[in-house]
């Protein structure tokens, strides 16, 4: 089983799912696209001002570093389509805009050792980022496995990056938003991806 502990002040949970199945985007996920395209041009969306405030309390200005969540709702709101890049990929990123709360997923095939540790990065500390050339994590919020940071509520990295071929995946937020999510989650798998296996919550170590 997963093991995670955080080492700053943030309460998070941590979802593992097993035997995926995670597929290429469907046509039949469109109808939760286009939801999410209406609330974001409607306003009708979570509060933007609670990942900010996440990231003011570790002393991180989110202007100039967005909330994942917050940059994909820019986007839309400037017209421009929801990413599109696979099943689970395509359901984080629909639930994050709706929220407006960033969410971090991780091929636990990927990740090295049994432990994701949830920290601010050290100096000079950084990885490549899912389509960026490099991710600075220095004084930033990340998670991080054996071998170091490999995402933030701003970029996950490639390193464990979700993929069709993911078939255990970490999915980690903040316990009230995981609540939320998985409310919504019984709503659109059907449509996004089937597990077969369980879902559960790893507890903070």
């Amino acid at each position: 089983m997963l093991k995670f502990h955080t080492e700053i002040d943030v309460d998070p949970v941590v979802l593992e799912l097993y035997e995926l199945e995670v597929t290429v985007p469907r046509d039949d996920f469109e109808l939760e696209v286009a939801r999410t395209i209406q609330v974001a041009k409607s306003g009708e969306v979570g509060a933007v001002g609670r990942a900010r405030e996440l990231y003011r309390h570790f002393g991180l200005d989110p202007t100039r570093v967005r909330p994942s969540s917050e940059a994909l709702l820019r986007r839309l709101k400037k017209g421009e389509p929801l990413p599109r890049v696979n099943s689970l990929v395509d359901v984080a990123n629909a639930l994050s805009v709706q929220l407006q709360v960033p969410v971090g997923l991780y091929d636990l095939d990927k990740v090295k050792g049994d432990e994701l540790v949830i920290r601010l990065g050290a100096e000079g500390e950084g990885y490549t980022g899912i389509g960026k050339e490099h991710v600075n994590v220095a004084g930033r919020i990340c998670v991080a496995d054996a071998d170091g940071p490999c995402g933030n509520p701003s970029a996950d990295s490639a390193r464990t990056m979700i993929t069709t071929e993911t078939e255990r995946a970490a999915w980690a937020d903040s316990e009230e938003q995981i609540a939320v999510m998985t409310r919504r989650l019984d709503d659109v798998d059907d449509v996004a991806l089937e597990h077969g296996g369980d879902v559960h919550a790893t507890q903070r170590m």
